[in-house]
């Protein structure tokens, strides 16, 4: 099945697009890297329209904005339970839970079905998503009752995102994933526009404003979020790098992130939603291979296997 292969390297991009953010977010807050990712991002997918068509509805315009709202509240959600902790759990329970809302759906509402082998897949998916979201050497704590619920929330939020664009007619091209994109754009725009006023009037540098101040992390306007790596040794060469390159590798996460849309948006008009939920959901895997090229981290045993079983997953579900 094609739409395995190109939701599987959709899952690369996303990840890649993840690390990039993550990187920006050592030097820039997280909202400000995912306001900025959202920004590049509509650039690109407004210059790619007239290359897919834009034949959309009244419907598909609408489904882009909800879908741009889920967004948002993946953004949010992820950003609180991994605040609260432990990453170790609560990752890979979000990356779990983004595959398994639009997996039922498709299965029970829209009446997918698989052959033996591609249910196999799915499992082998799961499986996989729960390995590659592992994070070596974080102490294991037991989450509490709210970081739990944040992280579920957040998982649902990412599905929902996957469940709406999936409702849009093939014909409406890119338009979809751009007002997505538009919604993200004004929302955070919104937010970081009002934080830098709120600096003006007490007389703060608006410098302080883009200075980190939450959690390592840097997110997509789909809801990703380096995950895999939010607590990763960067090299002082890079953390002591000026801000523009931070800006820069913001704009980098906007433009893979929109590759990456496209990639899941043609995935679901080639196949079932059920089968690009699942390999979507491997998105960490780009992050760590990514991180192991970039800043030679160390692969742990337990995601080279979650890595393989990713491949697996991806060939059970190509045949199935």
């Amino acid at each position: 099945m094609l739409s395995a292969l190109v939701a599987l390297l959709g899952a690369l991009v996303y990840g890649s697009a993840d690390f990039l953010g993550g990187i920006a977010a050592k030097r820039l807050r997280s909202i400000v890297v995912t306001a900025v990712s959202a920004a590049s991002g509509l650039v690109v997918l407004v210059l790619a329209l007239p290359l897919f068509g834009a034949d959309a509805t009244g419907a598909d315009m609408a489904w882009g904005v909800a879908a741009g709202l889920f967004g948002i509240v993946a953004v949010v959600l992820l950003y609180a339970c991994l605040a609260i902790g432990p990453m170790s759990i609560l990752s890979p329970l979000t990356a779990v839970v983004s595959a398994i809302a639009p997996m039922l759906w498709g299965l029970l509402v829209k009446g997918e079905s698989l052959s033996p082998l591609g249910y196999a897949g799915l499992g082998v998916a799961l499986v996989a998503v729960v390995l590659v979201g592992f994070i070596p050497g974080e102490k294991v704590v037991r989450p509490s009752v709210r970081g739990l619920v944040m992280a579920v929330g957040a998982g649902i939020a990412i599905g929902a995102f996957l469940i709406v664009i999936d409702q849009t007619r093939d014909e409406s091209g890119l338009v979809p994933l751009v007002f997505s994109r538009l919604t993200s754009v004004v929302i955070t725009g919104a937010v970081v526009g009002g934080m830098i006023l709120g600096a003006v009037r007490r007389g703060r540098a608006i410098a302080a404003v883009l200075t980190p101040a939450d959690p390592d992390l840097g997110a997509t306007p789909t809801g990703h979020a380096d995950l895999a790596h939010a607590t990763a040794q960067i090299p002082t060469r890079i953390l002591t790098s000026s801000r523009s390159r931070a800006w820069w590798l913001a704009i980098g996460c906007g433009v893979l992130d929109a590759t990456a849309n496209g990639f899941m948006l043609l995935a679901l008009r080639l196949g079932d939603l059920s089968v690009v939920s699942a390999l979507t959901a491997l998105y960490p895997g780009g992050t760590i291979l990514l991180a192991a090229i970039v800043l030679r981290e160390r692969i742990a045993p337990v995601q080279w296997v979650g890595l393989a079983l990713a491949l697996a997953a991806g060939a059970m579900l190509a045949v199935g």
